[in-house]
């Protein structure tokens, strides 16, 4: 038996679950447009335990969602989940963001491609097929006319994610297939952390990093015009 406590901060869906042999037994989730993870993530963490009448210390392992996403939003996650590691003495698990948005859906035949917002026309994304086999890596990549025509071409293409709204009027093949309402959530990540905890897929707490795929740039704020 594993009793798992997953955390999900990579996009603007701030996500908590407690899953017990990969079934979730009790999720909290906001996803009210802004990076409120700050704020809300411990809350969330510490009311999903008393709702579970589950204690820190029965927690067999905690997982965190490893990118790529938000660098904020990973720094928040990561920190908190490696801080419950060192205080109870518990195994680190990391989820790739992408691979835990793909199993957001369930599709018989075609490809699934997750998509993360990264400004503009930009995306991290993945490719994998109806078995949630990766298929291709992860990249960060700005969106043509052209994207995924290799996929597109062969069948059906379905797209999701809060990068994948941009790219409606871009990407207008027939087989593209775009899902609203799907974000990186803690609930996909039940099954996953399950599956890594039972192969001893550990991280080494001490030296474990989000994956960012790029680095940080911060945007300088904006000068205000003085007022006379």
């Amino acid at each position: 038996m594993a009793i798992i406590l997953n955390i999900e901060t990579a996009t603007k869906n701030c996500s908590v679950s407690v899953a017990k042999n990969g079934e979730v037994l009790a999720i909290k989730e906001l996803n009210n447009g802004f990076y409120s993870h700050a704020e809300v993530l411990h809350p969330f963490i510490v009311d999903i335990l008393k709702k579970t009448n589950i204690s820190s210390n029965e927690i067999d392992a905690v997982a965190v969602s490893k990118g790529p996403g938000s660098y904020t939003g990973l720094r928040i996650g990561v920190s908190a989940a490696k801080g419950l590691c060192f205080a109870f003495d518990k195994p680190l698990i990391s989820i790739e963001t992408l691979g835990a948005l793909a199993n957001a859906i369930s599709i018989d035949d075609g490809i699934i491609v997750p998509m993360i917002d990264a400004r503009r026309m930009e995306v991290y994304s993945s490719v994998y097929d109806n078995t949630y086999q990766q298929i291709r890596e992860i990249k960060a990549e700005v969106i043509d006319e052209n994207s995924f025509s290799e996929y597109l071409k062969n069948g059906q293409v379905y797209f999701l994610g809060d990068g994948a709204h941009k790219c409606k009027e871009v990407i207008t093949h027939k087989n593209a297939i775009f899902i609203d309402g799907k974000f990186p959530s803690a609930k996909e990540m039940a099954v996953l952390s399950f599956n890594k905890y039972k192969k001893n897929d550990i991280e080494d707490v001490a030296y474990f990093e989000p994956f960012y795929l790029k680095d940080f740039v911060a945007i300088p704020e904006k000068k205000k015009k003085p007022t006379f």
